[in-house]
């Protein structure tokens, strides 16, 4: 039956969103429009029109969005006053006669009209972790999240644990809040190369990749003393540069056996893919996580996985991943048992995985721009 129905005409504010800078809030956001694209040519009871306002950068290198409308800002949108002021003209005027407008950066402008709003939640790493960020950062955080969180008329989050952490500390209603799965796209990678990679990197010892920027709560600290009782085994770093990058390198150092550890940096998506395929586990050892995609990445390339048992990554991973806590030993032990239970882990990761598309984070998040429609 032909589509009778108006198009839900969407707006979505990606301006916060600096390319590379802003870690896994990007490729989340990103991922999920992404899905939507894609399970819209499926769908044709309701139609969605979607237009995304972001920065120059942005819609350079995110070629995902192509298929978008775009609004593309002349201006810096990087740097937070300017996008800030930006959301507070531009975008209010543009988008006060829409259906709706999404803001990805977990924050509503104070300015804007009564066009219903989706707010994407990462996580509340602000509050659990204060001494991480900036004192002006986070008094931006703390007085703008709880008061954008009761004003939304939608919250969607990347985990059931996000959002109860939400409603629990903001006093807002559960039921307006969706959890939108980070999808994982299909990734593959040369067997060749990837075997390649492994005989360069690991040097026929066990290789242990962790990709994540360098920051405080992400626990490479812990992870490069915890290797330190894994003498045969190599760690590669992968990611880019963050507030704790400095101490990371001092750390290796200074640490009884540096060549242990290879800091690469940032890398390409197709060499990230090759690393994470060829290391025999993925370790994530951070303290708070709003999902965790690289253990979905890991699953879906094969590879075992080692994560703190925290909220977001204990849902992520459910039985398919080594659980550990903070203290090095406990990483070391965890290592060392993804290596023992290789077959196990990835047997199960490989169906876990299969819950983590782009397809049912799409549906996730047109389910909630239709539901927001309807609230109105």
């Amino acid at each position: 039956m032909p589509n009778t129905k108006t198009p839900i005409v969407a707006h979505v504010n990606l301006l916060w969103c600096a390319h590379q800078r802003v870690g896994g809030s990007e490729e989340y956001l990103i991922r999920q429009l992404a899905g939507l694209q894609q399970v819209m040519s499926e769908h044709d009871d309701q139609e969605i029109l979607c237009t995304v306002h972001l920065g120059r950068r942005l819609a350079a290198e995110r070629r995902e969005l192509k298929d978008f409308i775009q609004v593309v800002s002349r201006f810096d949108v990087d740097r937070r006053a300017i996008r800030i002021a930006i959301e507070h003209t531009a975008l209010a005027r543009v988008t006060r006669n829409t259906d709706l407008v999404h803001h990805g950066g977990g924050t509503l402008p104070i300015v804007r009209s009564s066009t219903p709003t989706v707010l994407t939640i990462h996580d509340l790493q602000f509050l659990r972790f204060p001494q991480y960020f900036s004192s002006s950062r986070r008094r931006y955080l703390q007085a703008m999240v709880p008061r954008s969180a009761r004003a939304a008329t939608t919250i969607t989050t990347p985990t059931a644990h996000v959002a109860d952490d939400v409603a629990r500390s903001f006093s807002v209603d559960r039921k307006k809040i969706a959890v939108v799965p980070h999808g994982v796209p299909s990734l593959t990678a040369d067997p060749a190369e990837v075997q390649h990679q492994r005989e360069a990197l690991g040097n026929g010892q066990p290789l242990v990749v962790y990709p994540a920027i360098t920051h405080p709560h992400k626990g490479h600290l812990r992870l490069i003393t915890a290797m330190q009782r894994l003498p045969d085994a190599r760690l590669v770093l992968i990611g880019g540069v963050g507030s704790a990058e400095e101490k990371v390198l001092d750390a290796i150092a200074t640490s009884p056996h540096p060549e242990q550890v290879i800091r690469m940096g940032r890398v390409s998506n197709e060499m990230r893919n090759l690393l994470i395929a060829a290391a025999d586990v993925v370790a994530i050892p951070s303290e708070e996580e709003g999902f965790g995609a690289p253990v979905i990445e890991a699953m879906t390339l094969g590879t075992p996985v080692v994560c703190s048992d925290i909220g977001a990554l204990r849902e992520v991973a459910g039985n398919a991943a080594i659980l550990v806590g903070h203290e090095p030993e406990l990483i070391a032990d965890g290592i060392t048992q993804a290596l023992e239970s290789r077959d196990a882990l990835v047997s199960a990761a490989s169906a876990r995985a299969r819950d983590f598309t782009l397809e049912a984070s799409g549906s996730a998040l047109r389910s909630a721009y239709i539901r927001t429609v309807e609230m109105a």
